[in-house]
């Protein structure tokens, strides 16, 4: 009589223990779930992470190019370069000085032309990288204002930029349109005592 409760309560235990496997199965697939969806987060933020980096670099290469060339300055205004400009192609630069020597490089460092894959093409920068030089003020006379943009296509949508038109609807919906944006003053160094003009930008 003992033998028989003892066995059936075995039967009882067994069926217990493979509902928990069970229940903890589901439990760790949800886990799993999680962590894939997680992964794949990661993965996006990461892509949006190197591109914002990428354009940061591009946005400072302009920045200190129009710095250094101070009194060409107005001769950068104006200008629309990399994604959508010259045909997408990549410009010789060679025998060029100056301003368009910088805006010839800064136009092939957009398209990506620092990289490239094994079938020629460029993949050193951001998706639809565009950069745009505006002067607000339009003016020529110093202080001059200059607003440099570095633009490009964003992997999730978020808000869109309102720092800037610089690729305004490029790129289908205006919330994966990212930008970096920089102010830049050329002021006046030296005025002339006589008559107040500038004398060195």
């Amino acid at each position: 009589m003992n033998r028989g409760k003892h066995h059936l309560m075995g039967h009882g235990e067994h069926g217990v223990t493979m509902l928990e496997v069970l229940i903890t199965i589901v439990i760790l697939a949800f886990g799993l779930l999680g962590v894939a969806g997680l992964q794949s987060r990661l993965q996006l933020a990461e892509i949006e992470a190197y591109q914002r980096a990428q354009a940061v670099v591009l946005l400072q290469e302009m920045v200190d190019r129009l710095n250094a060339n101070r009194k060409n300055s107005i001769a950068y205004a104006g200008t629309t370069a990399g994604t959508g400009s010259n045909g997408d192609l990549v410009q010789d630069c060679t025998g060029k000085t100056g301003a368009d020597l910088d805006l010839c490089e800064w136009h092939n460092a957009l398209l990506g032309a620092s990289e490239e894959t094994s079938g020629g093409a460029q993949i050193g920068a951001m998706i639809g990288a565009r950069g745009c030089i505006t002067n607000p003020t339009v003016t020529a006379v110093l202080p001059r204002d200059f607003l440099v943009a570095v633009v490009w296509q964003g992997v999730t949508p978020t808000l869109a930029p309102a720092s800037t038109t610089c690729g305004q609807g490029a790129y289908g919906d205006e919330a994966t349109r990212r930008a970096v944006v920089a102010r830049v003053t050329i002021g006046c160094l030296q005025n002339d005592a006589a008559t107040g003009l500038c004398v060195t930008p």
